[in-house]
């Protein structure tokens, strides 16, 4: 029993209003959720240099759905952009095309 409540970490948001924002799709979800931060983030309201993370944790029986339901919330630092144009690709420097 102690597995099961034992709590694993599914997502680190940037940011602690990222991280209320992950906090309320999974509670809609009924899963429950503790977030573990720093306060001196919070209070000093820093993100860089992994100051301002906040850990999402859930018990580890809902892990799997969790990270499910928080794939579709992925911020800007959590993937890369997969729309952006790759090295190269900009179309600078190409010659305009003759009508």
């Amino acid at each position: 029993m102690e597995e099961e409540n034992e709590l694993v970490r599914v997502h680190t948001a940037q940011g602690w209003h990222l991280a209320q924002i992950y906090k309320s799709k999974l509670e809609a979800a009924e899963i429950p959720v503790l977030l573990k931060y720093d306060a001196v983030g919070i209070v000093y309201g820093i993100t860089v240099d992994g100051l301002g993370a906040v850990d999402v944790l859930v018990p580890a029986r809902y892990a799997d759905d969790a990270r499910m339901l928080l794939e579709d919330l992925a911020g800007p630092f959590d993937e890369p952009d997969e729309t952006a144009p790759e090295a190269g690709e900009t179309g600078e420097g190409k010659a305009p095309e003759d009508n």
